[in-house]
């Protein structure tokens, strides 16, 4: 598996798209006047406490109120108390952002501070040594934790987890990363006695820093950018943590933009549409909701040659590589409903459940999967620290709210006939003006004009009308005259 990451840097934005084997697989977008919050350290002040929910609101200096639940306060033994024991309203209390605000809720935050270096996770508030599940060679992984037993007994701190990336590194390499992790926890520490509450006392790396530091692996052949500045900057930073990825930055001076390459600006667009083509003829439908994201897999034009059983089998299978690849594309994360087209045969149904698993093991993020229901519907959840793509690039639309349906005109005629009742019945007018969309208007003067001749018999009132062309479809007034 051979791999690039392309890094396109303007003023008021960064972009990064991660490639495998020519295939954009993820993309991560920070704008300067909204950069993510996952990995800052705060100190907080406790606003509100709810034991119901053993929980605590805590305003940090964000947009909106922040929320800490008790099993993320770090406590002395396995029992964990009640909110009411571990905080108070009005109390300080260091916290880090292990969640963005996504949608309407706020950043979730931890009192177990973590703090990430190349090969390394520092735990101050721990004493626990682990090494990363996909470090999966047994002798590597007892080599790793017996070279971090004997640095830790020596240290003042003891919590580390060793990351994928610590896989065959030296020993000189692990102390140099907790000589700068311990040196980094004082500076916080510090900082933390003198600053107010509801500030930041750290902020995590720029986004093109962060990148190199979590997604360079061996697998990654080129870090490429296309800003001479934030190349310099990447140089400086590679050299002083991560060395030996200094050999593979580089900066494009190219014409053409550096996300043209692979087509990743089409790739984008593409990640935003809700229907997937799959090569067979089939398609996906996936559509993301506040709630869940449901993908209903569909066998369209695809036929096949043989039977139907085996038709439905391979474009099960086909998706299953697709769904995997959309969900890091567009980030999609949270509770996952997937509707396989229904296969009679078990043997069918377990191997598509397999391939899903083996096209997810690549995934950054964590993945649970259940096994097929009876419905055949595969449950799953994707760990979301992040918004989707579609939540960072879109906004709800202004005229549906984000429903994606309108009242049909039709619909909204018979609202103003029920409403021009109700005015007649309530108000003495003259006459009536109805200020509507220009296809409301238009069939109220045509289709539904003998309606309108009825009503205004009716009513004993004259009924006039006029376009608003500001209005939606579902917009409307009555103005009594």
């Amino acid at each position: 598996m051979s791999g690039e990451i392309l890094i396109n840097v303007t003023p008021n934005e960064t972009r990064v798209a991660l490639v495998e084997n020519g295939v954009l697989q993820e993309v991560y977008i920070e704008r300067a006047r909204k950069r993510g919050l996952v990995g800052n350290i705060y100190m907080g002040r406790v606003s509100r406490v709810l034991p119901g929910m053993q929980a605590a609101f805590i305003e940090a200096g964000l947009d909106r109120t922040a929320f800490l639940h008790a099993s993320d306060i770090a406590q002395d033994g396995d029992e964990i108390k009640s909110i009411t024991e571990l905080v108070h309203e009005g109390q300080s209390i260091m916290v880090q952002v292990i969640k963005d605000p996504i949608g309407t809720k706020g950043a979730r935050l931890t009192t177990q501070i973590s703090i990430p270096s190349r090969n390394l996770v520092f735990m101050p508030f721990s004493e626990h040594i682990g090494v990363s599940t996909k470090i999966e060679d047994e002798q590597e992984r007892n080599r790793l934790k017996e070279i971090m037993q004997e640095i830790a007994d020596s240290s003042e701190h003891k919590g580390y987890i060793l990351r994928t990336a610590a896989e065959s590194v030296t020993q000189e390499d692990i102390r140099a990363d907790v000589e700068f992790l311990q040196r980094m926890w004082h500076d916080i520490q510090e900082s933390s006695t003198t600053i107010a509450p509801e500030s930041i006392v750290h902020e995590d790396f720029p986004l093109a820093m962060r990148v190199m530091r979590d997604l360079v692996t061996p697998d990654i052949e080129k870090v490429r950018i296309d800003s001479r500045e934030s190349h310099s900057s990447a140089v400086k930073f590679a050299k002083k943590l991560i060395p030996e990825v200094e050999g593979r930055i580089e900066y494009y001076p190219g014409e053409r933009p550096i996300f043209d390459i692979y087509s990743i600006e089409d790739e984008i667009q593409k990640a935003l549409d809700n229907k997937v083509q799959l090569k067979s003829g089939g398609y996906l439908i996936i559509d993301q909701t506040e709630a869940m994201t449901t993908i209903d897999v569909n066998t369209g034009a695809f036929v096949g040659h043989r039977t139907l059983e085996e038709t439905i089998f391979k474009t099960n299978l086909e998706a299953a590589q697709s769904i995997a690849h959309h969900l890091r594309l567009r980030n999609l994360g949270g509770i996952i409903i997937i509707d396989f087209i229904d296969m009679q045969d078990e043997e069918h149904k377990r191997q598509v459940l397999r391939a899903l698993e083996k096209y997810l093991d690549r995934d950054h993020a964590k993945c649970n999967i259940s096994t097929v229901s009876s419905l055949g519907l595969v449950e799953m959840t994707r760990k979301r620290t992040r918004e989707s793509l579609e939540q960072v690039l879109c906004e709800s639309c202004p005229t549906c709210n984000g429903r994606g349906t309108l009242k049909t005109a039709e619909s909204v005629c018979y609202e103003i006939f029920r409403e021009l009742l109700r005015e007649a019945r309530q108000f003495e007018a003259h006459q009536f003006l109805v200020l509507a969309s220009q296809e409301v208007v238009d069939l109220l003067l045509d289709e539904e004009s003998n309606s309108v001749a009825e009503l205004e018999t009716f009513i004993g009132i004259p009924i006039k009308f006029q376009v608003e062309s500001l209005y939606t479809q579902e917009q409307y007034d009555v103005v009594l005259m």
